[in-house]
């Protein structure tokens, strides 16, 4: 699996720019546009290559359920908004992820549970490389489910 950070992004828009017959042009500007051209560039095509190129990510899951002590005053709308309903699959990405492609709406599927979850809704911010898994107001299940290392792959 290939990951494309910002950083492999540069290296690939140097490599264009190299191929380019306009390079003279692009080497004589001034340093600090040249930075600001390879940074607009960079996050245009890294973001969306970086989207279409992730589809499988190790992350740890979790559960949750739509109670008060375990979410906020109203457990049952998700962070975007959508009114979440037991039986749903459903999930809540760490923030990091929502760069991966895992953004509102995706779908992907989890390792070792079937069928297809959506991702509806986001985790606090202090957590990275994490799902969790809406379970309802199943308490025990999410319980039994405990934190496990999953492959999720983005469909």
């Amino acid at each position: 699996m290939i990951l494309f950070t910002t950083k492999n992004a540069i290296h690939l828009v140097i490599d264009l720019f190299k191929m380019c017959t306009i390079v003279k042009q692009v080497i004589s500007m001034k340093r600090t546009i040249w930075v600001f051209l390879l940074a607009v560039i960079s996050l245009g095509w890294g973001t969306s290559a970086l989207a279409s190129s992730v589809k499988n990510l190790k992350v740890t899951a979790t559960a949750y359920n739509s109670v008060r002590a375990q979410t906020n005053a109203n457990p049952s709308i998700a962070a975007w908004g959508d009114r979440l309903k037991p039986g749903m699959k459903v999930i809540a990405v760490s923030r990091d992820l929502l760069g991966m492609g895992l953004t509102h709406g995706a779908k992907v599927k989890i390792s070792g549970l079937p069928g297809e979850y959506t991702v509806m809704d986001k985790m606090n911010k202090r957590w990275t490389r994490k799902i969790d898994i809406y379970m309802g107001k199943d308490i025990q299940a999410a319980k039994n489910w405990g934190r496990r290392s999953v492959t999720i792959t983005l469909i």
